[in-house]
């Protein structure tokens, strides 16, 4: 009796995406044409860095991907629109994959492993093969939390839509000029500020926790990234609001978070105990004995 492997889906290169990332950063090149430059479009550009960005960081990131705290519904939603508008996916599919990172950091299984190399972790997983990337029919495994709300599955089908709402509407307001730095310039800027934290943050920087994986706090990146280079501690503690666990690892995000619990739009706030920091911590090295 003959036996049949089965056989693997063949991969296929994404080039829809390929040529999205391309068109964008042609379009940031923009940037250099002097006809194009204002102050107050560069000032466009470095506002919606710092709403999207932290839309990315606080919303997707520590608030839907890892529920590291839970805010006010209708203040949640405004966060996941923001976020929306950094064009890095719906909020279905950056969480999907994201937990699929973690679950397989550095591993087979992770969409972004870093042993394939930094620039595939950087990004050419997003375009040069749809094989490591979670496919739609694996997302409820992923992500039922987020499928079962109508608001999420409206945002992932609709964020190219919003984005370009979004560009229109700076058009209209400022010009070519508001366009080229306030959705090309800033969502290039913002894309690389994020795959760094899966290329630099798995590669160089120093490492206080015992993870299982290559996760390294990159004080580079936690600076560009409003904390979000603090990977290693982020890895030992996937659940943490917090990143920075140190006195001197800045961390504007958590920033955010404790405002919001302050004026009590955020509550379950969670970070790890001294006991659990302490049972994950790296022993000192020892000096060499003679």
């Amino acid at each position: 009796m003959s036996t049949t492997a089965a056989v693997e889906p063949k991969a296929r290169r994404d080039y829809a995406v390929g040529a999205s990332l391309a068109v964008i950063h042609l379009g940031a090149l923009g940037v250099f044409v002097p006809a194009l430059f204002s102050w107050q479009a560069v000032a466009v550009a470095v506002g919606l860095y710092l709403i999207t960005g932290f839309g990315i960081t606080l919303g997707f990131h520590r608030l839907l991907t890892h529920r590291a705290l839970a805010l006010w519904k209708p203040l949640e939603y405004a966060v996941a629109l923001v976020g929306t508008l950094a064009l890095q996916g719906g909020p279905i599919e950056w969480v999907a994959t994201h937990r699929a990172h973690h679950a397989h950091s550095d591993a087979e299984g992770d969409p972004h492993d870093t042993h394939r190399g930094m620039l595939w972790a950087h990004v050419e997983w997003l375009y040069r093969s749809n094989k490591y990337r979670v496919p739609q029919d694996e997302r409820p495994r992923w992500v039922p939390d987020l499928l079962n709300d109508p608001f999420y599955v409206f945002l992932d089908r609709n964020h190219v839509l919003a984005q370009v709402v979004l560009g229109l509407i700076l058009l209209a307001v400022g010009g070519w000029p508001f366009v080229i730095w306030g959705i090309f310039a800033r969502l290039v800027f913002t894309y690389h500020c994020t795959w760094l934290v899966n290329s630099a943050s798995h590669a160089v920087g120093y490492r206080t926790f015992r993870t299982g994986d290559r996760s390294t706090n990159n004080w580079f990146v936690a600076l560009i990234g409003f904390g979000e280079g603090w990977h290693n501690n982020h890895h030992a503690f996937p659940f943490s609001a917090r990143h920075g666990l140190r006195w001197f690892e800045i961390d504007p995000t958590f920033w955010i978070i404790r405002l919001l619990g302050w004026v009590r739009l955020a509550r379950n706030v969670r970070i790890p105990t001294r006991e659990m920091i302490k049972r994950l911590q790296v022993p000192p090295k020892r000096g060499f004995s003679s």
